[in-house]
């Protein structure tokens, strides 16, 4: 089965915030980069990409036959995506295992892991 990875970033030091990533060491940034390259190695996984800021993206909705185009998502910083994998596993328990490897899940985010739909 094909898994979906969605890292939320919560409050998790990342490149795109740059006084937060300054707040880490060298070592720790080069562990979390060590961290996702060993992820993006993992048999099965089909690596995404990162996400910019949400305030960068744009939402839309068709209301009444009109679209609507408006700025951002408006979500709190521990709810802010910021990035995706495809993992295929042989169950959940093995897309949790590698979930649990995501550095975001260990310092104060969260990786979403949803079955992947095949029609």
């Amino acid at each position: 089965m094909k898994y979906m990875m969605l890292i939320h970033q919560g409050t998790a030091a990342t490149p795109q915030d740059p006084e937060a990533w300054a707040s880490l060491s060298a070592d720790e940034q080069q562990a979390v980069g060590a961290a996702y390259g060993r992820i993006n190695q993992t048999r099965g996984v089909t690596p995404g990409l990162g996400l910019q800021s949400p305030e960068t993206a744009t939402t839309v909705r068709v209301e009444g036959g009109q679209t609507l185009a408006t700025d951002g998502p408006f979500v709190s910083v521990k709810e802010a995506l910021g990035g995706y994998f495809i993992f295929e596993a042989a169950d959940l328990d093995a897309a949790i295992e590698l979930a649990a490897t995501v550095p975001a899940a260990a310092m104060g985010g969260a990786v979403e892991v949803r079955p992947i739909m095949e029609w």
